[in-house]
């Protein structure tokens, strides 16, 4: 009898543990390498999340045109082994952004790597990205 309760309960704990797993999704899926961008813009947010940082930027177009884009980092804990922390961009940093459009027209993309204002650039942490060769954001 204990075994028939055991069971059912036990398949929906293994559900609910394998569920983030088959949610992420691989580089190639929702970003084209092929169409690669450079955005300069102001940080507007900065999310330190899992499964994926990311940065928000506002880019003002030659007309004075205002687009937001939404950047997909790494994961925290890739970022943190590059050199990166939570406090390493703040709202109103301008940046330039170097990465891969997504493949769905929308106003997002895979950033490969960050150039903050004061020139230097860093590596960005995330899987459409070459190896971390940047140095990481200095302390805040």
């Amino acid at each position: 009898m204990r075994l028939k309760l055991i069971a059912p309960l036990m398949a929906i704990v293994l559900i609910a543990v394998a569920l983030p797993v088959f949610a992420h999704h691989s580089f190639s899926a929702q970003y084209d390498a092929n169409k690669p961008i450079t955005l300069k813009g102001v940080v507007t947010r900065f999310e330190w999340t899992n499964p994926h940082a990311r940065i928000f930027i506002d880019v003002t177009d030659e007309n004075g045109k205002v687009t937001s884009w939404n950047l997909e980092l790494g994961s925290p804990n890739i970022l943190a082994r590059a050199g990166w922390t939570r406090k390493a961009l703040a709202v109103g940093d301008k940046v330039a952004v170097e990465g891969a459009l997504a493949k769905d027209g929308s106003k997002m993309a895979n950033a490969r790597t960050v150039t903050l204002a004061s020139g230097k650039t860093v590596f960005a942490g995330s899987s459409g990205g070459d190896t971390p060769t940047a140095a990481p954001p200095p302390a805040r």
